[in-house]
């Protein structure tokens, strides 16, 4: 397994941008898919984005599609989440998580960071 620690969260304007990062310690961390997921007080854990280890393939949440972007510098062991024009909806605790299998279920992932939290006020 892989440890990841994110960070990068914080409050925002709606509007406003934030980029997360999730810091993993362990081997081999380019053989891992990573993800991003997110939970909202009083809401199930959802999908944002996941991307292959080489970086070549990614997939989306509809409801971020267009604002968020992830991408990874395996050189650094480090995932992002690059988020623009944030709206109050995005507020959430917001988790990287690593695994083998390339897909948006969270039963994919077997290593989860602690959450960073979101909030974007209007």
């Amino acid at each position: 397994q892989v440890q990841l620690v994110e960070s990068g969260g914080g409050l925002v304007q709606a509007g406003g941008s934030l980029r997360l990062s999730c810091a993993a310690s362990g081997r081999s961390f380019s053989h891992y898919v990573m993800g991003w997921f997110r939970q909202a007080l009083g809401k199930e854990r959802e999908f944002v984005a996941v991307i292959t280890g080489s970086g070549s393939n990614t997939i989306y949440a509809n409801s971020v599609k267009g604002r968020f972007t992830i991408s990874r510098d395996n050189a650094k062991n480090t995932l992002y989440l690059q988020m623009i024009s944030l709206k109050p909806e995005d507020t959430a605790a917001y988790y990287c998580a690593a695994g083998l299998g390339f897909g948006t279920g969270a039963r994919l992932y077997d290593s989860w960071g602690q959450g960073t939290q979101v909030t974007v006020s209007s």
